[in-house]
């Protein structure tokens, strides 16, 4: 029954109107034309074809105001890591000179990345050896613990897919990133606990990752729609995975 007698709240009008200029500002904004490398531990591959693709969302599945808020919230949480590690004596290197993002570029720039930072030195009690990948990822305590207990890679398939393969494309303007390990930072948005883990080189899984970027832009350009995945549980993070099936083909 409908409520003819409930007012908003200033909080839900304030709120309301954030969330509307943030859906407004994403809408705005210039849709990707690549591959992101970062999504290439995604189980599902049509989930990354239609985003390769740039299929429009269905109705109420693209993100809200709540969810562009925690993104945000995100960026902020990563900057004030970068402000950390280097008030604590790590020579940690976010922008190039030009004022851009650490990245690469390949396949004709149909496969882009952009990493969060390359650490070119460390407190020497530590012992390591550089230059490093260096990964920020926020999440809740519960993902946060997670990440504790099992380690990235098996937690999240999907950071550690993206990191193995930025050292792999990014050996050839950071010469020896592959060689160290990365350093994976993760930041409990709920406690702001710190976990921080060394992510030894996978080359078997940069290389698979690269192989299936291939398989997705080819299958995108010929028209092939590729199959869903469901046998892994990382496909519920993907907001396309619940997407009917179509008749679709490339633009």
């Amino acid at each position: 029954m409908l409520d003819f007698n409930h007012r908003p709240k200033v909080h839900e009008v304030v709120t309301s109107h954030i969330d509307a200029a943030l859906t407004a500002e994403r809408a705005g904004q210039e849709r990707r034309t690549y591959l992101g490398a970062s999504r290439l531990g995604v189980a599902c591959d049509r989930a990354l074809q239609y985003e390769f693709a740039g299929a429009p969302v269905d109705p109420g599945r693209d993100f809200d105001g709540r969810v562009l808020r925690i993104f945000e919230v995100g960026h902020v949480l990563e900057d004030l890591a970068i402000r950390w590690l280097r008030l604590s004596g790590f020579d940690l290197y976010t922008r190039t000179r030009s004022g851009g993002q650490f990245g690469f570029s390949v396949c004709d720039g149909l496969i882009q990345g952009h990493v969060d930072g390359i650490v070119m030195a460390a407190p020497a009690d530590l012992g390591w050896s550089f230059p490093m990948l260096w990964e920020c990822k926020t999440m809740n305590a519960q993902n946060w613990r997670d990440c504790v207990k099992r380690g990235v890679s098996v937690a999240k398939p999907v950071y550690a897919a993206q990191m193995a393969i930025y050292q792999a494309y990014m050996e050839s303007t950071v010469e020896g990133i592959s060689r160290n390990p990365a350093l994976f930072t993760a930041i409990n948005k709920d406690t702001q606990e710190l976990w921080f883990e060394l992510v030894p080189f996978d080359a078997v899984l940069a290389q698979r990752a690269s192989d299936r970027a291939v398989k997705i832009i080819t299958a995108t350009e010929h028209g092939e729609l590729l199959p869903r995945s469901f046998s892994d549980s990382t496909h519920i993070e993907c907001k396309f995975c619940s997407w009917q099936d179509r008749c679709w083909r490339p633009a």
